[in-house]
């Protein structure tokens, strides 16, 4: 399925740089001590080769999307996928990343992290001389991260956010993840969209968002903001790094009757991308990523850098921004609709 990304078109000077480090990237093929893995048709194939998958949590549908499409192409590519979920654990997590390193597979891919937990880990695998890849991890011993533009998604669902409040009012945030690479980059574009607005006012303090229990929690938060602030008009936005958070604070919202308050958040749950549809609700706007595609493409690159080519320091994958206006064509486009 091919989806243009959300934002401005790339001028010819960004065609240019993107055609040179194509080209780069087929004229350069380093072998790194592997067997190749390119089929006798020329295909991608991991025949023979044992993939190490390791997953945070799979409870959130980005996880789970990710998670089961590396799964199921690294056995269409022949591979054998040794897959594991740490459930939200940091503990089971590390535990796991030591079990992998101690199997000794072909690859490793990490799904998402807390980078001060698994990063040293991280390193260990690859000093063990088992290449590193990663989804959503921004780790220097990450040979390839696999992820969406999080830049360009955090500035536009900053600038859609300025925009439906008229570029004045305060707003709530959910910050309790910076320590994961995403969610720093999606907040701190926030900010930076933030400060050309003098008249938006990130409340204080910021909304910690927490695992387990997601909606529960910020359901629970919110309720208690808005009887802080009972006034309509007090409170414009609620943003959150991804849109688990959204989901409870837009139940919270309806449930106190303040559906004139908006929400935002990112990743393209099918139920937040049904509120954002529904016209009576608060949910503003969320930025779809296609997490399947990005868990396949990690894996495809997995097979390229064992056939000797040399990879991207990131691979993007595109995102849609849906808001009220355009929902019903981005979920079509992603065949969740």
């Amino acid at each position: 399925m091919t989806i243009e990304k959300f934002g401005s078109s790339l001028g010819r000077r960004d065609l240019l740089k993107l055609s040179a480090a194509a080209g780069a990237a087929v004229a350069v093929a380093s072998l790194i001590g592997q067997t190749p893995v390119l089929a006798a048709d020329g295909q991608l194939s991991l025949k023979g080769k044992r993939i190490a998958i390791s997953a945070t949590g799979t409870d959130h549908f980005f996880d789970l999307q990710a998670y089961n499409a590396q799964i199921e192409e690294v056995k269409r590519l022949g591979g054998e996928p040794i897959a594991v979920d740490a459930g939200r654990n940091d503990g089971k997590l590390v535990s796991q990343l030591q079990t992998l390193i101690a199997q000794k597979p072909d690859a490793i891919v990490q799904i998402l992290g807390t980078l001060s937990v698994i990063d040293p880990w991280l390193k260990k695998a690859r000093d063990a001389g088992i290449p590193v890849l990663t989804v959503d991890v921004g780790s220097t011993n990450s040979i390839n991260n696999t992820t969406s533009d999080n830049w360009g998604i955090g500035k536009d669902l900053a600038l859609q956010l300025v925009s439906d409040i008229g570029g004045e009012g305060n707003i709530i945030v959910f910050n309790g993840f910076y320590g994961v690479t995403p969610c720093a980059i999606r907040y701190d574009q926030l900010v930076n969209v933030v400060k050309y607005f003098p008249k938006v006012k990130i409340l204080q303090p910021e909304l910690r968002d927490v695992i387990p229990n997601t909606v529960q929690d910020a359901f629970t938060q919110i309720t208690a903001i808005l009887n802080k602030y009972p006034e309509k008009g007090s409170i414009k936005a609620i943003w959150s790094a991804w849109d688990i958070p959204q989901l409870g604070a837009t139940q919270a919202l309806t449930a106190a009757g303040r559906t004139e308050i908006r929400t935002y958040g990112v990743d393209g749950s099918p139920e937040v991308l049904q509120l954002i549809a529904d016209p009576n609700s608060p949910a503003g706007a969320d930025v779809a990523q296609q997490p399947a595609e990005i868990g396949r493409t990690a894996i495809r690159n997995v097979a390229k850098l064992l056939a000797g080519q040399t990879l991207p320091r990131e691979t993007y994958v595109p995102a849609l921004l849906a808001n009220k206006t355009n929902v019903g064509e981005v979920t079509k486009k992603l065949g969740i609709g």
